[in-house]
Parts: C-alpha cells; sequence; structure tokens
C-alpha cells in the first residue's frame, strides 16, 4: 500500500487556514487553561490573576512576531513543501555562502526539535481530552475510573490518526466543521458572560470594577508571569506551511499563517477572556474562595461560568448549556489533536526524505498520499503521552513543560534564519525582516528559560516536573547526536558541509 508518490496540491486558503485553526482550537485551551491562570502565583506567593487578560495580550504580540517570521520564510521559500522551519533552515543557511556549511546540522536541529513539539503536544491533547471527558459524566454525578479514561487515551488518538490517515482533504472536511462549531460556542460564551455583567441579574459585585479594570495591567511582573502560560493558546499558526506540498499557491500558505492566528487569537480568545473576566464576581463561591480564587480551585472555572449565567439569564438552562459547550469544547479538542498529527508527521517525512530519519517514515499511502506509518507510530506515541499525563497532575505538567521547550526552541531558531535568510536579500526590510525576528528570537528564547526557571523555583511537583522535562530534553539531544554521527557515518555524509 506503499511507494514513493508526492502529495497532491488540493487545498486552496480556506483548506491551509481551516487546518492551522483547528491546531489552535481557542474553545479547547482556554477551557484547560483558565483555572492555571487564575491559580498562579509569583515567587513571593502573591496571585498574578489580576493580570490575566494582560499576560495573554502580551503572549499574543509574542506568536505574531513569531507569526510573521514565519509567513515571510514561506514566501521566500515557497517551494518548501512539508518541510516547514525544517526546510526554511537548509536554504537560508545555504542561501548566504559564509553560513552553508552549517545547512545540514541546523536544519536537523529543527527538525529534531521539531518532535518535541509535535509529537508531544497531541498527547497532552488526549490525556485532557479524557480528563474534560471524565468531567462531563461528573455532571450527572459519575466519575469514570482512572482505568476508563485510560481507555479513551488510544479511542480518540485512533480516531483523530484514523482521519489523518485518510487525507488532508478528508481532514480539512472534518476541521471545517470543527471550527464552526468552536466559532459558535465562542459567540455564545461571549453573549453570556458580557450579558450576565451588564444585565447583573444577581445584582452580584464584579471582581474587577469595569471591563476596562479587567483589561489594564496592575503590575509588570504578574503580566510577565501571565505569559508565560497564556502563550500555549496561540501555538499551532504555523503548521499552515507544513501544508505547503498540498496547497494550491504559495500565498495560501503565508496568508494562513497570520489569518488563523487573527481569528484564533485576536478575535476568539480575546473575546472569551473579556467575558469570562467580566463575568468573574463575589458571589462565584467555592469552598470559601471567592472570584478568581474559585477559579484556581476549579476544574473547569468557564464550565462554572456558563452554568450560573445560564441559570441567571435562560430560565435555569445553566447545566444544559454547560454540558452543551462542554460537548464543543471535546470537538475543538479533537480538532486540535487531528491538527497535531497532520503537521507532526508532515515535518518527520520531510526529514525522511532527506535521509535524517528512518526511510519508513517517508512512505506515503499510494491511495490517500498520507505518511501513514507515521500517523500510526504517533498514534500509539500520542496514546503513551496521554496515558503517563492521565496518572497523574505531576505528570501532565511535566509533558506540557516538554511540549513548550520544544515550541520555543523552534520558534525562536525560525526567528534567527529569517535574519540569515534575509540578511543579503533585496526583500530585506527593516521592520518585517529585522526588527521583528530579533524581537521574536529574544522573547521566545526567554519565554523558554522563564519556563524552565520559574518551573524549577517553583518547588513541590511542578519542580520536579520541570526537571523531568529538562532531563527528558536533554536525553532527546543525546539521542539526535548520537543518531546524526552513525546516519551520518552509515552514508558517508559530512555534518559540517565541506568538511
Amino acid at each position: 500500500m506503499s511507494q514513493q508518490v508526492e502529495f497532491k496540491k488540493t487545498l486552496g486558503l480556506t483548506g491551509v487556514t481551516v487546518n492551522a485553526m483547528a491546531f489552535i482550537a481557542p474553545g479547547a485551551f482556554m477551557w484547560l487553561t483558565f483555572q492555571m491562570q487564575a491559580a498562579q502565583v509569583d515567587t513571593s506567593g502573591t496571585t498574578t490573576s489580576l493580570d490575566i487578560f494582560p499576560g495573554v495580550i502580551l503572549a499574543l504580540i509574542m506568536a505574531f512576531l513569531t507569526a510573521i517570521s514565519y509567513s515571510k520564510l514561506a514566501e521566500l521559500y515557497p517551494e518548501a513543501g512539508s518541510g516547514s522551519s525544517y526546510y526554511f533552515a537548509e536554504q537560508a543557511f545555504i542561501s548566504q555562502n559564509k553560513f552553508s556549511a552549517f545547512a545540514r546540522i541546523s536544519k536537523f536541529i529543527f527538525g529534531w526539535f521539531s518532535h518535541l513539539y509535535y509529537w508531544v503536544l497531541p498527547g497532552i491533547e488526549v490525556a485532557m481530552f479524557a480528563i474534560l471527558t471524565n468531567y462531563i459524566f461528573g455532571q450527572f454525578g459519575v466519575v469514570l475510573p482512572l482505568y476508563l479514561q485510560i481507555i479513551i487515551a488510544p479511542l480518540i488518538a485512533g480516531l483523530a490518526g484514523f482521519l489523518a490517515y485518510r487525507g488532508i482533504n478528508t481532514s480539512t472536511v472534518s476541521c471545517i466543521v470543527i471550527n464552526i462549531i468552536q466559532i459558535v460556542t465562542v459567540i455564545f460564551i461571549t453573549f453570556l458572560g458580557i450579558a450576565y455583567r451588564f444585565l447583573n441579574p444577581e445584582h452580584v459585585q464584579f471582581v474587577h470594577s469595569s471591563l476596562l479594570d479587567g483589561l489594564l495591567p496592575h503590575h509588570v511582573t504578574s503580566v510577565l508571569f501571565q505569559s508565560t502560560i497564556a502563550i500555549i493558546l496561540f501555538v499551532g499558526f504555523e503548521s499552515a506551511t507544513a501544508l505547503a506540498a498540498e496547497a494550491k499557491s504559495p500565498k495560501h500558505v503565508s496568508k494562513a499563517v497570520i489569518i488563523s492566528l487573527i481569528i484564533q487569537g485576536v478575535i476568539c480568545y480575546l473575546l472569551q477572556y473579556v467575558s469570562a473576566l467580566g463575568w468573574m464576581n463575589a458571589s462565584y463561591n467555592i469552598e470559601g474562595n471567592i472570584g478568581l480564587a474559585a477559579a484556581a480551585t476549579s476544574s473547569a472555572p468557564i464550565g462554572d461560568m456558563i452554568k450560573i449565567a445560564g441559570n441567571a439569564l435562560l430560565n435555569n438552562s445553566g447545566s444544559v448549556l454547560m454540558f452543551m459547550v462542554s460537548l464543543a469544547v471535546a470537538i475543538t479538542l479533537f480538532g486540535g489533536i487531528l491538527g497535531c498529527i497532520n503537521t507532526g508527521v508532515r515535518i518527520t517525512y520531510a526529514m525522511a526524505k532527506d535521509d535524517e530519519m528512518p526511510s519508513v517514515f517517508k512512505l506515503l499511502h499510494i491511495k490517500h498520499l498520507t505518511p501513514h506509518t507515521s500517523i500510526w507510530i504517533m498514534i500509539g506515541i500520542s496514546t503513551v503521552i496521554g496515558i503517563f499525563g492521565l496518572l497523574s497532575i505531576r505528570n501532565l505538567t511535566a509533558i506540557t513543560f516538554l511540549s513548550n521547550i520544544g515550541t520555543f526552541v523552534v520558534y525562536g531558531m525560525t526567528n534567527i534564519i529569517v535574519l540569515v535568510a534575509f540578511s543579503n536579500s533585496k526583500k530585506r526590510k527593516i521592520v518585517s525582516t529585522i526588527l521583528i525576528p530579533i524581537l521574536g528570537s529574544v522573547v521566545n528564547i526567554g519565554m523558554l528559560c522563564a519556563v524552565i526557571y520559574l518551573g524549577i523555583l517553583g518547588g513541590g511537583d511542578t519542580q520536579i516536573a520541570a526537571l523531568i522535562a529538562v532531563i527528558v530534553t536533554v536525553i532527546w539531544l543525546a539521542v539526535g547526536i548520537i543518531y546524526l554521527n552513525y546516519n551520518s557515518k552509515a552514508k558517508n555524509r559530512s555534518i559540517i558541509l565541506g568538511r
């Protein structure tokens, strides 16, 4: 069922965009991250939750810096195929004679670290899907035992993998449906929270004195702390560049990177946060904790908001509305898993075509034109990672740290690649190809250091989780070095070209 065939160019701008949007999955990640944002404290133990929205804004700005860099590289190298940054790195160094010797090593580093991002994130989402399923059943008084949650992991990973296996057009149709569901859900959540704020049917005292108070920064350090969590909301826009081999036009790829982030980040996420923070009030009480402190102890504060506001505004229909929205979030999260798989296997496929990964990864299904071997392997890895994350909060935090490390390495290096690629180009522009990539590389490297530093500084399970992530990263790097040397000797290839 396999042979050396090529991808077909079937995706228009809409197709490329909706696949990237599914990866970002706003309904799912806000549902899952708001508790962490409400619970975060700084090094002195003081809450940073009053600066949730400014932290989201800062993270969004950082995302746009990197998104612009990806868009510029996609325009410069329209022949990138499924390689994304892996291909960009090679071409950028080859185009500069003084750096050309480092073309192979730079692209290998990109590709190798991409696996910490694209191959770990689906496992995180599989774990989160099982946790969300348990929450949904819990609304009916049913608590799923751990073994049932573990069974969910391979089922949901397998279903997403099957859609990915069936081809990008099947995935695109699924992503269109998923994005429609999540955007309708976002609109509903926004309407509900804002209506509660202005109508105030229960005459409550709100946490923020005005909507504007919830949007403005209160402490600079708190904003920085919040951005380390919020950045996970926006990753995935670059997945459009891994679909270049299947896009009808290179311009569709560069545009989709920016459009997907605008729709999901600027519109969907910001509207939801305005709504949730505007609704937050002193009558929201969980075991003596009120307002944002209550959100920090809840397994689903957005679900609580929908239930309470729905009861107050829509004739005690809160439980039904919360159940429907939680199902929509689950569907959205499934779309994120599908988007991760589609992107991750294509990066691996590009590496295998260059003989930088075992040849089994470069086989495309003769009918569906998908790297099906990679997909089945990724299903297995996502299942294992998902089950590991289900075993404890510490484990889930550890794999989240691990994925973040891979993300910031890839994003930071991509910005550096822009500086290299445009250093002698006639298309070089001061803002888009110099200042923005410099800022992008600085903030991503800074975020990488901050995530590791704050994790280790946190103590307890957070510290252990951070150390696990760092150790796994070091092991992965060591394996990469060993494999690169072995593969180079076996194929008589130079790691540093010309030597």
